[in-house]
This record gives C-alpha cells, structure tokens and sequence, in this order.
C-alpha cells in the first residue's frame, strides 16, 4: 500500500484479525486511516509501545517496545529507556505509515509515552486513570469521573475524557512543555487524595488492593517516567474492536465500556468531529495541581509507593502491602 507517500508492505492483508466480527488486517488498516486527523493529534510525533497479538483478538499477546532491525528505512524511532535505565528504539508515530507498518505485525492498538520524541525531558499530559476494581460498575467510574471534572474545574483545569475501550474512563489533560514526569506523578497523587478525601466512598487512592475496596482507583502511577498509556482511537483486542473513545462531558452519562469499535467510530467522527480538538490549542498550566501536592507535603505527608520496577524514590514510604507489615 502506497500511504503519506511511503510504500508498506502488507503481509496477508485478508487475516482475520476479529473473528466475531469479521474485520482483517487490511480493515483495521483502514479504520486508522479513516480517524488520521485525531489519531496524529493525540498520537503524533510520540514514541509508541506495541501490543502485538498474532493470532488477532482473544488470542495471546506481548509487548514490544523495540523497533525490529530489519524496519524500513524510513521508519522513524527515538530512543527511550526503562525505570532500570535499559534503553531501546522505540517506534514514533510520524504518520499513518508507520501505524499501518505496526499493524501488519499484528499490532492492534498503541501505548503512548506521555512525551513529545522532539522533547522527551517534558511530559506533556497529566493522565487521570480511573481503575475499576472487583465490584465496581461502569456507573461508579462515570460518576468518578463527575467527581474529577469538578476538581480540575476547581483549579481552572480543563479535563477531556476517553473510554478505555476496556471498563474505565481515562481524563486528559494537556500540559504545557515545562514540568517533567516525576512533577505530573507528584499532581497526579494529589489530585488521587484529594478526590479520596472529597469521596471516600466512591474514590481511593490507595496503591495496595487491599485497602481499596469496593471503589474506584485513582491510579496516579500512569504518570511515573517511562509509563505508557492505551491511546485514544486506539482499537482493544476484544471480540467486538471497541476504539478507546475521547468523548464530551455532556456525554458521560450515555457512554459505556465499549460503546463504539471500528465499525462506527469513523462515522462519529464525521458527525461530530474530534471531541478533544480545544484540548490541542490550549496547553494547560501544571501549578495549581502542584501546590496542592505541596500542600499535601508540607501537612506531613509521605510520597505515595511507586510500581516495584522503579528505584527507591525520596521520601517513599515502604514498599510492603500493610497485611505483610504488621506480620514483620
């Protein structure tokens, strides 16, 4: 296929890639043509991981994080690292080619950095996980997700949702170049405790499952250096290719999990066009988010625990589930 002027192999284009539904390769290819403008907004010129699946949907998967040695010439890749240091080429989405290039390895949809390859020391996206545990509903996260609006509201931030495609809501907000990974984490676990402490019924910002019942999770660790997130316009490998959609507010009661897939999110694009598209033209400022973390720090409070990949990080409390604590 000849696409943005690049020429890309297409290797058994007719493989089904969802059976249940009947879409192949060649259609999924197809589908990220038909949402390019959003897609290269919320995904352009940032370094990707690949989720590979090569028996398509339901069938087993890896993550690939390398670009292969024997990539096209113009492929364009950064190099990125590990919490470890271990660094990798990783892919940058320059244009549809290259999304068309990792979906003939079988890649069904993209984790995105939450940096600019151009500027990888600034992490230009706050990104709000909203983390259904066992015993949660769709309707719990939508009225979290109510409950994040009004706080960034609060501080005259600007949020846009997405579904994840999968069971939760994922809130945006794009940040201007200046603060890096470890500073969005910081904002991150403020805005988990503060939602914790506004409704701590329905919110929790407890790293450890035990501790967090039947609530949803603010997972502040998406924000950690090197973290990735499902993309939006993404496509999850489910049976029914449900597209991890940016929606608007006023549609948050009517959404669900796995609203729409590639069958008809090209059409609601050409119906109501991109829901994120103010989100682009006006990066948002970081400070107010971080005062309240400073705040936070300055009542006596202790970092929240990082993912056991990362090193120790100053002023962490242990890295031990409270139930194993108190054995020692």
């Amino acid at each position: 296929m000849t696409i943005d002027g690049r020429d890309v192999s297409i290797s058994h284009p007719d493989k089904l890639l969802f059976a249940d539904r009947g879409e192949t390769k060649l259609d999924l290819i197809r589908y990220y043509e038909a949402v390019r403008e959003p897609l290269l907004a919320t995904m352009g010129g940032r370094p990707v991981m690949l989720q590979r699946f090569p028996s398509g949907a339901g069938g087993d998967s890896f993550f690939q994080k390398r670009v292969p040695k024997n990539a096209p010439a113009w492929l364009e890749t950064t190099t990125v690292s590990t919490p470890n240091g271990t660094e990798s080429e990783a892919l940058v989405v320059a244009d549809v080619a290259h999304v068309a290039w990792a979906v003939n390895l079988g890649c069904l949809g993209f984790h995105v950095w939450p940096s600019l390859a151009a500027a990888p020391e600034f992490a230009d996206e706050l990104r709000i996980d909203l983390d259904p545990g066992p015993g949660v509903t769709f309707p719990m996260v939508q009225e979290a997700a109510a409950e994040v609006r009004r706080l960034l509201d609060d501080h005259g931030v600007n949020g846009y949702p997405k579904t994840t495609g999968s069971r939760g809501i994922h809130i945006y907000v794009r940040l201007q170049p200046r603060w890096d990974s470890y500073a969005v984490r910081f904002a991150a676990v403020a805005v988990a405790r503060e939602l914790e402490r506004r409704r701590p019924d329905l919110l929790t910002a407890a790293w450890w499952k035990e501790e967090r019942g039947e609530r949803v999770f603010v997972d502040f660790n998406q924000n950690a250096p090197h973290k990735t997130v499902f993309g939006a316009w993404s496509v999850r490998a489910y049976p029914e290719a449900p597209v991890s959609m940016p929606f608007r507010w006023s549609e948050l009661d009517d959404v669900s999990p796995r609203r729409w897939t590639i069958a008809d999110a090209p059409a609601r694009l050409a119906n109501d066009g991109d829901a994120w598209a103010e989100m682009y033209d006006s990066p948002q400022s970081l400070v107010s988010l971080l005062e309240m973390h400073e705040r936070d720090m300055a009542a006596g409070m202790m970092d929240a625990p990082w993912p056991p990949v990362y090193p120790k990080q100053p002023n962490e409390p242990p890295r031990v589930a409270p139930s194993r604590a108190k054995k020692t």
